[in-house]
């Protein structure tokens, strides 16, 4: 049985992927953040076997990547075959106002945990392969289509923070000769997809101005141009990658693109309303620095990986809007019974 642990477990691609591994045969890792709050609803089905049995191949530990001394011990513990770094400050505008932190988790945190590998293999004896979790905002301003032979040209503290993570990962493949994947991947959605994102901001809006729980919709830059893939989709590359004789870097998108007054115009088809109605457009949701189109181009991810994507741009929005439309009827219920959905 391969052991697998996976940072950002409870994010949307750690959940998707830790099915995959799971049906892979896997015993499956994951370290979470200490919070007084739980937050694995994304991965709770998959946290207990029965009613009350927990699952036998599936195991959280508490960890962060801020603490390299911690994430030591983790390793020491699980002893890894294969190590997935999806953790990340992940949001575009909010790095914009929180940049030393960003920085910290996505760059400084990924050689923390390079480091803690590299040593856990010095005294072990034992190989690791590692994925790195990139993305299309380190190309930034870069023409379409952007490949793995795109220059960078990051816009944002959170891309700047990706590419540094992204050389690290080289940068230890080529000096230790360590097996370091780089997924270079572009937006991947889905119904768990955080409802600060702009998919899914767009997906639960519609659903409850169908059922009358909302009137308007704020958002930015209607003209940015994004290439849109499905996240489980996405996850099957990530595994592929870290299956390979050597490691190396892939662009995993779909190669087509699409604007956010696009992603409007099929998401409100699904309720059949014009969006024009509902969106207002306000600055503070636009960033310092724009990324206007992004496109990507994953020939070699298909050659050499042999990855396809599965479903379309409207494919997986319509999916995202049926899936919040039951979310919001719900909503609705509770509310038509005399509960105050505003406090959940």
């Amino acid at each position: 049985m391969k052991v697998a642990l996976v940072t950002g477990i409870t994010g949307q691609d750690g959940s998707y992927l830790t099915e995959l591994l799971l049906a892979k045969g896997y015993h499956v890792h994951g370290l979470i953040r200490r919070a007084s709050n739980f937050n694995t609803q994304r991965i709770d089905h998959l946290l207990f076997e029965g009613a009350h049995e927990p699952a036998r191949n599936l195991t959280l530990h508490y960890g962060d990547l801020t603490d390299g001394t911690g994430m030591r011990r983790v390793l020491d513990l699980v002893k890894p075959d294969e190590i997935y770094n999806l953790a990340a400050q992940s949001h575009v505008r909010v790095s914009f106002d929180h940049p030393e932190y960003t920085a910290d988790v996505i760059g400084t945190g990924f050689l923390r945990l390079l480091e803690a590998a590299r040593d856990h293999m010095a005294t072990s004896k034992a190989e690791i392969r590692i994925y790195q979790a990139g993305t299309s905002e380190m190309f930034g301003s870069a023409a379409p289509p952007q490949s793995e032979r795109t220059p960078f040209h990051p816009r944002s503290p959170y891309a700047v923070s990706k590419v540094a993570a992204h050389w690290y990962g080289v940068n230890y493949r080529e000096a230790y000769g360590m097996f370091v994947a780089n997924g270079i991947l572009f937006n991947h959605e889905s119904p768990r997809r955080g409802e600060t994102f702009v998919t899914r901001k767009v997906t639960r809006a519609v659903g409850r101005i169908a059922v009358g729980l909302q009137e308007r919709l704020a958002l930015g830059n209607l003209d940015a141009k994004r290439d849109w893939g499905f996240a489980g989709d996405f996850v099957e590359a990530m595994w592929r990658m870290l299956q390979q004789d050597r490691p190396g870097d892939f662009v995993i998108a779909t190669g087509e693109s699409n604007s956010v007054a696009d992603l409007l115009d099929v998401a409100f088809d699904v309720i059949g309303e014009n969006w024009r109605r509902y969106v207002v457009t306000i600055p503070r949701y636009e960033r310092p620095a724009e990324v206007e189109h992004l496109r990507g181009d994953a020939t070699k991810a298909r050659e050499e990986l042999g990855w396809r994507h599965s479903l379309s741009f409207e494919e997986l929005i319509r999916k995202m809007v049926d899936h919040d439309l039951k979310l919001a009827r719900r909503e609705r219920a509770l509310q038509d019974a005399g509960f105050d959905i505003s406090r959940g």
